[in-house]
């Protein structure tokens, strides 16, 4: 099945028989990833008395419950409520869920102790070109940031004037392949975040960040139509599943 749509007053054309999913599974086993210092989720049968909720142990329907935490636990999309004294549910930064996309690869620099994207890099990988999302991914970039558990890691992240930029430029939704824009242990600065929503400034309410997503290498760099799906949670982050289709 394709689709037509306009980019940049464009006519293009989607397969949308052929997405490519970008998102993390939660599972309840060992492979799921973890960060913030959380055990894994856990996905649990219902018990009631003698009563338990799976078919295997007799009930008629499997029937569990799901315990977790968003930005711990796997891909997730956040607003600026996650941020905010004041309260903003992530859904009302998100009333439409088609977007241009750019997928860019980039190599962590030295910074001090730390590993940061520059703005430099963006700046360079993205050559003039406003898409309204933009989808990093780090280097090197192998499976194992499906299950890796990034506590006490120090990963890499966003330098504050890399999201400056990416505000600068209009992009309203950042995807990146890492716990957080944000350095592991900052003593709350949230630079990265502050700057990419000019909190507490002028917050962009309609400005999403997805973290922990995985692109695979067999997706390459370029434009592509994103579609962030979430699920509709009232709060300041939801488990999301963003999928690509590129453009024909």
């Amino acid at each position: 099945m394709h689709a037509t749509i306009q980019v940049n007053k464009e006519l293009r054309t989607i397969d949308l028989s052929r997405p490519l999913d970008i998102s993390i599974p939660l599972t309840d086993g060992s492979k799921n990833p973890l960060a913030w210092y959380l055990d894994k989720p856990v996905i649990e049968p219902v018990r009631v008395d003698n009563w338990v909720g799976q078919v295997s142990e007799g009930a008629s329907v499997n029937f569990n419950t799901i315990r977790f935490n968003p930005h711990a636990h796997g891909t997730h999309t956040e607003g600026v409520g996650h941020i905010s004294k004041e309260f903003h549910s992530v859904q009302e930064s998100l009333q439409q869920f088609f977007f241009t996309a750019e997928v860019i690869s980039v190599t962590p620099e030295n910074f001090g102790e730390d590993l940061v994207v520059p703005s430099a890099q963006l700046k360079g990988l993205l050559q003039g070109k406003n898409p309204e999302a933009v989808i990093v991914r780090t280097l090197p970039n192998t499976s194992a940031k499906k299950s890796k558990n990034y506590s006490h890691t120090n990963w890499p992240y966003l330098h504050e004037n890399a999201a400056k930029l990416l505000r600068e430029l209009s992009v309203k939704h950042l995807l990146i392949d890492l716990p957080s824009v944000d350095k592991e242990k900052d003593d709350g600065k949230l630079l990265a975040h502050k700057a990419f929503w000019d909190y507490p400034k002028n917050p962009r309410l309609d400005a999403t960040i997805t973290e922990f997503i995985y692109v695979p290498n067999h997706i390459g760099d370029g434009s592509y139509i994103l579609n962030l799906q979430t699920a509709n949670f009232v709060n300041d982050a939801t488990p999301s599943r963003p999928v690509l289709y590129k453009l024909l």
